[in-house]
């Protein structure tokens, strides 16, 4: 599997593991992510072979005995050719790396095709993330989905996306959530405003 680095955002992305549960994990050490300062921030990132690990525990190793998991975390970041771990107990028990690694791979290209189809720009939507040669946020289509939408429904409303960008577009807000502030969202609808009027009293 090819290095690179991913943000916990990220890794909780391509992993299927929430995010709480990937923080809770570098709390407890389970993994340790490299630390590298962007501007004034300290930025904490994982490796690959971290993402595989955060893929097993998705899959159920989470259920497994603390000490079994330091194990199988250990194992996975410092071989990174490993198919299969055969753990010792009461009985054995056989953790396959294989099919996680191939998983994250798999996650890890939807990824990357989807950051080549956003663009975030000043001068479009305040800068909001959309789909390159459109002003369609992609943090809509995903609330669309969200909501329950189909895919033949948003592209009946959206005919300038294909069936590719909508189906990723979940995958991109997950590994890129806004930070600071809530974002200006000029599609959600605005709760209309309930006006009373008060008698005025007769003396």
């Amino acid at each position: 599997m090819k290095e690179n680095s991913y943000t916990p955002a990220q890794a909780s992305a391509v992993s299927g593991l929430p995010l709480k549960a990937v923080q809770k994990l570098i709390e407890v050490r389970l993994i340790s992510p490299s630390k590298k300062r962007k501007g004034s921030e300290i930025q904490r990132l994982l490796s690959s072979e971290q993402v595989v690990y955060l893929r097993l525990e998705a899959g159920g190793v989470r259920l497994l005995p603390l000490a079994a998991r330091r194990e199988v975390a250990r194992t996975v970041i410092s071989d990174p050719e490993i198919n299969t771990i055969v753990l010792e107990g009461g009985s054995a028990l056989v953790v396959e790396v294989k099919k996680a690694r191939r998983d994250v791979e798999q996650e890890l290209k939807r990824l990357r095709k989807v950051q080549a189809m956003v663009v975030s720009d000043p001068e479009i939507m305040r800068g909001m993330p959309v789909f390159k040669g459109t002003r369609i946020p992609v943090e809509l289509v995903a609330e669309m989905t969200a909501q329950g939408a189909t895919v033949e429904e948003i592209l009946a409303g959206y005919p300038a996306l294909n069936r590719e960008q909508v189906e990723l577009a979940p995958l991109y807000v997950m590994a890129f959530p806004r930070r600071g502030r809530p974002a200006h969202r000029p599609w959600a609808k605005k709760k209309p405003v309930r006006v009373t009027r008060q008698r005025r009293a007769v003396a």
